[in-house]
């Protein structure tokens, strides 16, 4: 487990020393020093002056980079605080080196209304840690019938709308949810299900669906409301962010729009462009997501997307879940595993050491282009820039070990696998909250 976070003190300048600068939005790839004060970015380079009282890192060795930012974390509070909360989700956010994360809003009741978007603001405050962006249902008790007040919502904190969880059922509702949208300035984040072609079924169409006796959900499910998503953005011009892509189809069809100009982003998660649907068998339900684990073809396709750009977002789409549920007969057992300590590592070993994306690229889909996709701040170290850094070990191999894990849930496929790269600081407003520096080898 790593240590507690270093207290800073109020004010007290934070040099980090030496390391591997890495700023896509400023082009800058160098060995440097970032000094950090009065919660900004007060420089980057080499030989300015050093204040008397800076606290120093050496991060010689190391990645220093604008902290990681996930668009897409299941916080469960309120309602469901058994499988996480906002506090212990902001703690693992960042034991996995972000700074941020967007908390969706299908909790018990719905995030829906400004008090439910400024609680789970306010509770973020208190947690401390990474700092929590609520985002705001686009219906009504996500019931997909009625559009929420979109304008008091955002008055209250909330950086996008979504009925995450569940997709918007209409084309008119989600008509209205981009223009309303677009009139504020945020984007729409869009969970593309048609539920008539997904209902029932608990993992992927294919022949492993069919070995294993399982009612399937075809890539048509996703790509049928994609498609319909762009086409409403093409003609409202909001701003349309599709989460989790898994399909080839999807892929290609966001290609084609950016190409034709429409306002889009889209995300892909690290097990989406790591695993396929044989990683259910023997009927694991910590392997059961929604959208499912798709085939190899598709599977190509979304690393494909990352590389290229048209998956332009890594976001983990965190969702816990207790023991007891995930122990249920696979049909039974909830969607949803947990992401936001091993993303970093799947990402470096599946891409960066593969040889698919580098670095730069790594950090732009990260950082760079998640605080752009939603307007936070962030993603960049240019100065006057929020004093919101990870540093990283890209060589540091680790073992998941579920027991060592921050969240409160421990549904991941992932456990036992060696991985390599993890956050040995992530630091917040100058202050660090994450110090996993004497873990490292």
């Amino acid at each position: 487990m790593a240590s507690e976070p270093r207290a800073t003190e109020a004010g007290r300048p934070l040099l980090l020393r030496g390391g591997r600068v890495i700023d896509p939005a400023a082009g800058h790839d160098a060995i440097a020093d970032v000094l950090l004060a009065d919660g900004r970015v007060s420089d980057v380079g080499t030989g300015f002056g050093l204040p008397d009282d800076a606290q120093v890192i050496d991060a010689a060795g190391l990645i220093v980079c604008p902290g990681l930012i996930d668009l897409h974390v299941h916080l469960r509070e309120p309602g469901q605080e058994h499988k996480e909360t906002i506090a212990s989700g902001a703690r693992a956010a960042a034991a996995g080196g972000f700074t941020a994360v967007c908390a969706m809003p299908n909790t018990d009741p719905p995030t829906d209304d400004p008090a439910a978007v400024g609680f789970v603001r306010a509770q973020g405050l208190r947690a401390g840690s990474a700092r929590v962006y609520p985002t705001g249902a686009v219906s009504i008790g996500q019931k997909g019938e009625r559009l929420t007040e979109i304008g008091e919502m955002i008055d209250a904190g909330a950086v996008a709308i979504t009925d995450d969880g569940r997709p918007v059922p209409t084309a008119g509702l989600m008509r209205l949810a981009l223009e309303y949208a677009r009139t504020f300035g945020i984007p729409v984040a869009s969970h593309c299900e048609d539920m008539t072609l997904s209902r029932g079924g608990s993992m992927n169409e294919g022949a492993t669906s069919t070995r294993l006796g399982l009612i399937g959900i075809p890539n048509a499910a996703e790509d049928v409301c994609i498609a319909r998503d762009l086409l409403l953005a093409e003609l409202t011009g909001g701003r349309l962010h599709i989460q989790h892509v898994t399909t080839r189809g999807g892929v290609e069809m966001i290609r084609a729009a950016r190409a034709r100009g429409i306002a889009v982003t889209a995300e892909a998660t690290p097990h989406h462009f790591t695993l396929t649907d044989d990683a259910v068998e023997p009927y694991r339900t910590n392997a059961k997501v929604n959208p499912p684990l798709r085939a190899a073809a598709d599977r190509a396709a979304v690393i494909e997307g990352v590389r290229d750009g048209t998956l332009d977002v890594i976001a983990t789409d965190h969702a816990p879940h207790h023991y007891d549920e995930k122990e249920q007969a696979f049909e039974d057992a909830p969607f949803g595993l947990i992401g936001l300590e091993t993303a970093l590592g799947l990402a470096i070993t599946e891409l960066v050491d593969r040889n698919i994306i580098d670095l730069p690229t790594l950090i732009t889909r990260m950082s760079t282009q998640p605080a752009r996709a939603f307007n936070l701040p962030g993603g960049a170290l240019d100065r006057g820039a929020p004093a919101d850094v990870t540093v990283f070990d890209p060589a540091w191999s680790w073992t998941v070990d579920t027991a060592q894990l921050r969240s409160k849930s421990r549904n991941t496929p992932f456990a036992g696998r060696e991985l390599r790269g993890r956050a040995v600081y992530t630091i917040v407003d100058g202050r660090i909250i994450h110090d996993a520096s004497a873990e490292r080898p």
